[in-house]
């Protein structure tokens, strides 16, 4: 044999019909030459075809396996063969450029851009997360053309089925080529796919089918919410044109720092100072919340850098709301400055915490 075919489409000798058609559209893939650049891409391409008309006939099929290519009167030199010569195989060339470039005649109008995601960014309170707010924002966007309806026409009468086209959205050119024929399929230039062509334009959107508009939008944002986290409203985005869906607008939420709280996931840290003798004799102490101000019992005795938990005084989870905690750290305020009474009576306090320190050891 001049060609082995077999080996051409990398299958066996017993290969069914569809192992055979399988390892045609691998390869009519790999080097189709509107796919793959390489010089001996479109050589490559013709061959793998040559061996899938023949192989993809029992006729051909049977006559190759008894005689070969040279004596069976077909293959490279015979040339000429049509790929609708292929339909008992199960597909024809057509189908591979549907499988390629998902565009065949007949397959219907080509969808109309949805439109354009928008991006916001928005700064909000530390408060603001714990109670969940509403916000109003100012967005610059295109919308629907309202004179048009979206459609970019002056009139409804003015929307045309495209005449190059028929309304498919798609031409086909049939070309001939040494090993064969083959019909390609490609987007109408005219109409751009939609299968439909304006003969007078809007003139308010000079057929555009949206406009530019600034529009208020409500944003709800929940409580618990955190820096990073996005929002997605859908069909807040730009218009899509001549009356595709609208995109979606998403925004990201920054939380602004906060004079006294750190927040810590779900809970919130501060630190306050309190008086030596606060520490050491204990008492109420007066701490602020997000809510407002709250009162924390002071044990005597408490150490420096003590740490308070209180309960429900923290952020909202964002999914179940429950509350986190507000932990409160104590700082142990030292005097610098002693009146005399004052260095009197800690001098005093000191001989006897010395007394009391003895009396264990001893």
């Amino acid at each position: 044999m001049a060609k082995d075919y077999y080996d051409v489409l990398g299958v066996s000798k017993n290969a069914s019909k569809a192992e055979v058609k399988k390892a045609y559209l691998r390869l009519a893939k790999k080097y189709h030459p509107d796919l793959n650049k390489e010089a001996d891409a479109s050589e490559k391409f013709k061959e793998i075809n040559e061996a899938a008309s023949v192989l993809g006939d029992d006729k051909k099929r049977e006559q190759y396996d008894r005689f070969g290519t040279t004596s069976s009167g077909f293959g490279a030199g015979a040339g000429g063969f049509d790929f609708g010569d292929m339909q008992g195989f199960g597909f024809d060339f057509g189908e591979i450029f549907d499988r390629f470039f998902n565009q065949r005649a007949g397959f219907g109008r080509q969808r109309r851009a949805r439109g354009a995601d928008l991006h916001y960014d928005l700064e909000i309170d530390l408060e603001e997360v714990a109670s969940g707010i509403t916000k109003n924002i100012h967005l610059p966007r295109l919308e629907p053309c309202t004179k048009c309806d979206g459609t970019g026409a002056e009139h409804k009468n003015d929307i045309k089925t495209c005449e190059d086209c028929n309304g498919h959205g798609a031409v086909q050119q049939t070309q001939n080529i040494a090993f064969g024929t083959f019909t390609a399929t490609t987007v109408c230039r005219k109409c751009k796919g939609t299968g439909q062509f304006i003969k007078n334009a809007c003139k308010l959107c000079d057929g555009e089918g949206r406009v530019e508009k600034s529009r208020t939008i409500e944003v709800k944002v929940p409580a618990g919410i955190d820096t990073g986290n996005a929002l997605r409203i859908g069909g807040e985005g730009e218009a899509g044109e001549h009356g595709a869906a609208q995109g979606d607008l998403y925004i990201t939420i920054h939380v602004r720092h906060h004079k006294l709280f750190e927040r810590e996931n779900n809970d919130l840290k501060i630190e306050i100072p309190i008086s030596f003798t606060t520490a050491v004799l204990g008492g109420d102490l007066e701490v602020p919340t997000l809510e407002g101000k709250a009162t924390l019992k002071i044990p005597a005795g408490t150490q420096a850098n003590t740490v308070f938990r209180m309960k429900n005084k923290g952020i909202p989870d964002l999914n179940t709301g429950a509350k986190g905690s507000e932990n409160v750290e104590v700082i142990v305020n030292v005097p610098k400055k002693l009146t005399k009474k004052q260095k009197t009576l800690l001098k005093d306090f000191a001989k006897e915490e010395k007394k009391s320190f003895l009396k264990k050891i001893f």
